[in-house]
């Protein structure tokens, strides 16, 4: 038996609890919702909205109202400031710095002990326990993780008190045991510079067992590029030839899983897309035969969904999670043990399966194009940009979309923005490729290309070697978990990128 057989048997007693999943997924729920009540009713939020009071889901849908970022930061902002029992009990001292974009307005989602340990350190186990009751022959442990992390700064200069990326306030509060299968160093992981961290990361590795890789695809790459280049190698199997799982989550793999297998060429390579974000850990894929994630309903958090369709109405219908109904579009709402109440987290799903329930991510609630009437959203673009690339060979490095409401001639249309990393034989054979498998997938979208009546077709401009890598860097989003904006209802973004494409 060698040591991750060993090693495994410990994940034995999370496989039989995922397993009920699939059986009891509403008394999970209750149990977690009942908890969260019960735990916060003394706080100052409990008590202004009487969670004493509180018996049912009725009643919680009654005294507690739907919320964003800009009615839970008053709260925040006072427990940034060290007072204890606001949102949650006792005193929260961990702030992940998030803008899910890269809008200059940071939010500041609390991480308490509690929601660390229960959701955050929960999820990264379970990926492991998931991954090895999938691959018995694993020797996961053989070898060290590779876990690329961000930077963390103090908190108002408050004892103790920490704001930055959640992946760095997780390798900062990691148990010391964790540290000994896993690379690098935390002086070199939690680096500010990201590409001084870049750097340091590939030759502090390069001569070391990897078996696993866990962080976001676009930075991850980054880094394996680098260790490529120090070490003259073609493969990353020539560097670690032990190298089998690349855990990643952040945003979607699917532009980038054709330039991970030119990096990464072993037959015995596995994938594992994980749905963790500063403001808990909600999905983690269980099954390597779909695409789908199963969603973690033990986790201190309790989850409510609104159909898109109901989005932004004064008095939208929000459903418990036996309520949902599978291929429909849903924005996530989330109660959690950070504090957060009912939160809109600004992702939107939909369910492909209720035994258990799994979905996949289709976007996000601000980040689609819906200019002319197309609601077109992120998963469109995936899909047609995954379709074509297929048929063309060609490979996509980044890339973002918005809206030209007119142009010289009078004329609207998308325009898209793309870094390639293998151009196709012909840009303009691509773009009438991808318009075509838009139309395919976005009735919306095919009807308003009917006869270039409302939108002209698409057009394509293909984005200069780093031009995202400079914009981030421009505005100090290096690393993390900072994102380029897929699409956009605006030109804000696409004006600011095309004035440094040059």
């Amino acid at each position: 038996m060698n040591s991750t057989q060993l090693i495994g048997k410990l994940f034995v007693s999370r496989q039989k609890a995922i397993d009920l999943y699939a059986v009891k997924p509403a008394e999970i729920q209750d149990k977690v919702f009942r908890h969260l009540i019960s735990k916060a009713t003394d706080t100052k939020w409990g008590a202004q909205h009487q969670y004493a009071q509180i018996q049912t889901y009725h009643d919680f849908q009654q005294q507690v109202p739907v919320q964003t970022y800009e009615e839970v930061k008053p709260y925040v902002e006072r427990m940034r400031q060290g007072e204890s029992d606001v949102l949650w009990p006792g005193k929260v001292c961990w702030f992940a710095k998030s803008s899910g974009t890269t809008n200059d307005k940071s939010k500041f989602i609390p991480v308490s002990k509690d929601g660390l340990h229960d959701a955050h350190y929960a999820g990264g186990a379970d990926c492991v326990a998931s991954y090895l009751r999938n691959n018995p022959q694993s020797r996961f442990f053989s070898g060290k993780g590779l876990i690329l992390g961000g930077s963390h700064a103090p908190n108002y200069n408050l004892k103790n008190s920490l704001v930055g990326d959640l992946s760095a306030i997780l390798i900062q509060n990691v148990n010391p045991l964790v540290n000994f299968i896993r690379v690098p160093s935390k002086q070199i992981a939690l680096l500010s510079d990201f590409e001084e961290k870049v750097e340091r990361i590939a030759h502090s590795t390069m001569n070391v067992n990897v078996t696993n890789i866990s962080g976001v695809p676009s930075w991850m790459l980054a880094v394996l590029k680098r260790v490529l280049e120090v070490t003259g190698k073609t493969g990353l199997e020539e560097v670690w030839p032990n190298l089998e799982v690349f855990f990643h989550g952040g945003i979607s793999f699917a532009p980038y899983r054709d330039l991970y297998k030119q990096l990464i060429c072993s037959d015995k390579m596995h994938y594992v897309e994980t749905y963790n974000a500063s403001e808990g850990f909600f999905g983690v894929q269980t099954d390597p035969t779909t695409s789908s994630m199963t969603l973690m309903i033990d986790y201190g958090i309790f989850y409510e969904f609104m159909p898109m369709d109901e989005f932004g109405k004064e008095n939208p219908t929000v459903l418990p999670l036996e309520g949902v109904e599978l291929n429909k579009n849903y924005a996530m709402l989330i109660s959690t043990s950070c504090g957060l109440w009912r939160y809109m987290i600004g992702d939107t799903v939909k369910f492909t399966n209720k035994t258990p329930y799994q979905f996949v991510i289709t976007g996000r609630t601000k980040h689609y194009i819906n200019a002319f009437g197309e609601e077109l959203i992120v998963d469109n673009a995936e899909k047609g940009l995954a379709k074509v690339c297929a048929e063309t060979g060609a490979r996509i490095l980044d890339y973002t979309a918005a809206p030209v409401f007119m142009d010289a001639n009078a004329k609207c249309r998308h325009q898209w923005l793309i870094e390639f990393e293998k151009e196709p034989e012909s840009l303009t054979r691509f773009a009438e490729m991808l318009d075509k498998a838009l139309q395919e997938i976005n009735s919306d979208y095919e009807a308003k290309r009917y006869k270039n009546i409302t939108l002209q077709p698409l057009e394509i401009i293909p984005a200069r070697s780093g031009l995202f890598h400079d914009w981030l860097k421009n505005k100090g989003k290096l690393g993390g978990q900072h994102k380029v904006p897929r699409l956009s209802n605006t030109c804000e973004y696409m004006d600011e990128l095309l004035l440094l494409n040059k």
